[in-house]
């Protein structure tokens, strides 16, 4: 890809073209990169050391060189205004939307769910914790990242998915008793939309990304007491769920898609 991308790019000559986290080599045409967060700069968790330092290099190189960012939130916006120093008018939000597949229905089950790669930023020992001390199974669902950790969270009982379809994903949601995500750093929390957008409580740490997504529609473990949000979330299953599913209907993917062809114009017109 590091060379097949710029000889297509060469070849096609685009007026515009669209790149995630990082600019091609030799790219000189007008360019619009997408961050979706900046935990590598952080967060020594987030990544192995390549990667990081792949990231701190690529990244910065290309929110300078684009003609236009975008994030996926207001989080990931003042990460890279504070980190890369750009002007707010080089940076617009176009939020994540959510799969028609994420929809209510069914009954919930007697377990936990947690959603996203098995690394220790997204803590899901913390998620495991919780399943115990409520007496349920935790499922998870996600890529191992870290085989260790993903040896961890079989030992405690956890049953691990791996990768699952978007429609057996939207089931597993709907089965859950709750979503528990203590992820230690988010760019957005796609899970937290999904769960909502199904009707299933959420339980999330209190990370700026996860309460701009939730809002009040969620209970957050402010302290750290994962087992004890998961108690309140299941007392109050009734008004969650219909505030979760009504806070979904906050984000699609055409008003990101509108935002994005808004930026598209801009940069051509420039």
């Amino acid at each position: 890809m590091a060379w097949s991308l710029p000889r297509l790019l060469r070849q096609l000559k685009p007026e515009l073209a669209h790149f995630q986290h990082a600019l091609p080599l030799g790219w000189r045409g007008r360019g619009v990169v997408t961050f979706h967060d900046l935990s590598f700069e952080t967060d020594p968790t987030s990544m192995g050391l390549i990667d990081r330092i792949t990231f701190r290099i690529v990244v910065p190189r290309a929110a300078r060189r684009a003609d236009h960012v975008l994030v996926v939130s207001e989080r990931t916006r003042r990460d890279v205004e504070l980190h890369y120093g750009l002007s707010p008018a080089k940076v617009t939000v176009t939020p994540n939307g959510v799969d028609p597949h994420f929809s209510p229905g069914g009954s919930p089950g007697d377990y936990l769910l947690f959603v996203g790669a098995i690394q220790r930023r997204k803590n899901p020992l913390a998620a495991l914790a919780a399943a115990q001390a409520a007496g349920m199974q935790l499922v998870v669902v996600g890529p191992e990242k870290e085989p260790a950790l993903a040896a961890e969270l079989r030992a405690g009982g956890a049953q691990l998915r791996g990768y699952v379809e978007t429609e057996a994903l939207a089931e597993l949601y709907r089965g859950a008793a709750a979503l528990v995500l203590p992820s230690r750093f988010e760019g957005f929390g796609l899970p937290v939309l999904e769960a909502m957008a199904c009707g299933t409580p959420v339980v999330a740490a209190p990370d700026p990304a996860l309460r701009e997504v939730a809002g009040d529609a969620a209970v957050y473990a402010e302290d750290g007491d994962f087992a004890g949000a998961v108690r309140r979330a299941l007392d109050d299953r009734v008004r969650l769920s219909a505030a979760g599913i009504e806070r979904a209907k906050l984000f699609s993917w055409e008003e990101t898609a509108r935002r994005t062809a808004d930026v598209y114009r801009k940069v051509l017109s420039a």
